[in-house]
């Protein structure tokens, strides 16, 4: 008997230290400055695509969403120390990023491109952009390609907190152009008002080295349940068609890729 409980305590334990346990939300870390996948309303609360898909998955894991708002490049720092469960920011699935964190398959995919004044060209190796001033979010894909390979043409690689910083400094003239995901700069900064003036200047950039496989869930290193449950989630938000619904919320295509 006394075994026997000794092993029910221990699985009482067990659940109440799962992210999954009924009266223990799932804490979500999350960039609020990167519209229209997650920004602030005019309430204080945060929304977006990324906010709709985490909701629609703890929905589907019969779990408490709490979103934990932070800089973009403390979010995986965050992570290591359990001030958060999981990432979910958009944050691409890279090499690079899987030496410290696991991540889900991909819910969404969206290449690089360069935004600069209309009218604007550029070489295929950027020579042209010597002494130009390239304004990146700091510690994504873009800051590492252009920190690589656009500094070695003499870019002058411009490191901001969040991508709306860098919109304002492209605004005032600070900054001659941005190095950012398409489809959120295009949402975000070419579609508003802000945006009038500015293009996409080159190519998209899509090489896995650089750019990765699509934005992921980032989870600790070994958190093979979350990672399960979370992967079955996107499976499940997508067979319903609820994946498709919320995207139709903000995008007029199929955000999700092949």
């Amino acid at each position: 008997m006394k075994k026997i409980a000794w092993l029910g305590a221990i699985a009482l334990s067990l659940i109440a230290s799962s992210p999954f346990a009924a009266d223990k939300p799932l804490r979500l870390g999350i960039e609020a400055a990167y519209p229209p996948f997650a920004y602030k309303e005019a309430n204080g609360e945060i929304a977006g695509f990324d906010v709709d898909i985490g909701n629609a998955l703890c929905a589907e894991m019969k779990v408490q969403c709490q979103w934990v708002e932070q800089e973009f490049d403390g979010l995986i720092p965050s992570l290591k120390v359990k001030k958060v469960d999981a990432i979910l920011s958009s944050m691409t699935i890279t090499d690079e990023r899987r030496k410290s964190v696991d991540f889900t398959g991909k819910y969404y995919y969206s290449p690089a491109r360069l935004v600069m004044k209309e009218g604007s060209t550029v070489d295929a190796d950027f020579a042209n952009l010597k002494g130009k001033r390239i304004g990146v979010q700091r510690a994504t894909t873009t800051d590492r390609f252009a920190s690589s390979v656009m500094a070695a043409q003499g870019v002058q690689v411009v490191r901001y907190s969040s991508q709306n910083e860098i919109y304002l400094d492209l605004i005032s003239g600070r900054l001659d152009g941005t190095l950012a995901d398409a489809i959120p700069v295009e949402e975000g900064f070419l579609k508003t008002p802000n945006g009038k003036g500015f293009a996409f200047v080159g190519p998209s950039f899509t090489d896995p080295a650089y750019f990765g496989e699509g934005a992921g869930i980032a989870v600790r290193k070994g958190d093979s349940e979350l990672l399960g449950k979370l992967n079955a989630a996107i499976a499940a938000i997508r067979a319903s068609g609820e994946y498709q619904q919320i995207q139709q919320r903000y995008f007029s295509f199929d955000i999700y890729g092949d």
